[in-house]
């Protein structure tokens, strides 16, 4: 399963943002596209583990919602 999130992650936050996703054993691949103007986060995970990397990274102050 692919998720694609709208994000407001800045280049020098992705060391942050795969520290925080490596505590999630369902995901095999995490993308960025610092180039799209909605700072694209793509997951790849075994289930829909959407609600949880948006409240994660919410305590980390980085807000992502679904793109579909």
């Amino acid at each position: 399963m692919v998720l694609i999130f709208k994000s407001n992650i800045e280049r020098h936050q992705e060391h942050i943002v795969r520290a925080v996703l490596s505590g999630f054993s369902q995901i095999t691949k995490v993308n960025f596209d610092f180039e799209d103007c909605d700072h694209i986060l793509r997951i790849e995970s075994k289930t829909d583990i959407s609600r949880q990397v948006r409240a994660m990274l919410a305590i980390h102050n980085i807000q992502c919602s679904n793109l579909e």
